[in-house]
């Protein structure tokens, strides 16, 4: 079973003009643990994600990391404090190579890109190749970020979140786009993180949530509707019910 609970909401709720995007969240995540985060579109899934890190603040509720209360903290003291988050849009430094995107990331003083050539010795290198040989990416280490392909763009940000050691890593649908066979290389890499990290997965794609997750949250209407294993929440009714007119469950 997974360690002591990592993260934790209660009762969140989250507005935009008068909508109530979440609506009374709880939530607990425990250390080490892989959550997946499913449900219909708008039911809240990228919303909790962006109060987790602090791209939108809490209009109630609190959030804690740790046992420390996050809740209207900016979003670069919670990056520091160890939530990282990967947007479903990567953000990678596109003119540089691989190799010193990854320089970058592990270097967490300011002025990261003064200190890149220093960085190129000893136990740091060796970190580093194998930081990349953890996602697949080695072979294109010194290629320019520009010119991955889709799928290698999306494993060197998660690789860069590892680089700077997130303790909570939330990944909004880490696979959208990818191919069959990208989608699965993924889903090896997220399983090789599991008990390291604790991470925070928002996904449509049931296939790959099946393949990765501890445990299943589904959301609905801003608020948890159900939780527990892949066969659990396929056969609940009200899950079922839920996702009556947005295409059933297999496209969470």
């Amino acid at each position: 079973m997974p360690g002591e609970p990592i993260l934790e909401l209660s009762e969140v709720a989250v507005d935009f003009s008068g909508f109530r995007a979440i609506n009374g969240l709880d939530l607990r995540v425990a250390k080490g643990e892989l959550r997946c985060l499913i449900g219909p579109n708008g039911a809240g899934k990228t919303t909790a994600l962006d109060v987790i890190c602090g791209k939108v603040q809490a209009r109630s509720g609190r959030i804690t990391l740790m046992g420390e209360d996050i809740t209207r903290l900016p979003e670069y003291k919670i990056a520091r404090r160890g939530v990282g988050r990967k947007f479903q849009v990567p953000s990678v430094f596109h003119e540089l190579t691989v190799r010193d995107n990854l320089e970058v990331a592990f270097c967490k003083r300011l002025g990261v890109f003064a200190n890149v050539r220093r960085f190129r010795r000893g136990a740091e290198r060796s970190d580093l190749d194998k930081l990349a040989e953890l996602v697949g990416l080695e072979e294109v280490l010194d290629r320019q970020a520009g010119y991955l392909s889709h799928g290698q763009t999306q494993w060197l940000e998660i690789a860069l979140l590892l680089a700077q050691d997130s303790a909570v890593i939330l990944l909004d649908e880490p696979t959208a786009g990818m191919t069959t066979q990208e989608t699965m290389h993924t889903a090896k890499i997220v399983n090789a993180l599991k008990g390291r990290h604790t991470l925070l997965v928002v996904e449509h794609d049931m296939a790959f949530v099946r393949e990765i997750s501890d445990i299943i949250t589904v959301m609905h209407q801003g608020r948890v509707l159900a939780e527990g294993t892949a066969s659990a929440i396929q056969d609940d009714p009200l899950v079922r019910e839920a996702y009556l007119g947005h295409g059933g469950i297999a496209r969470a």
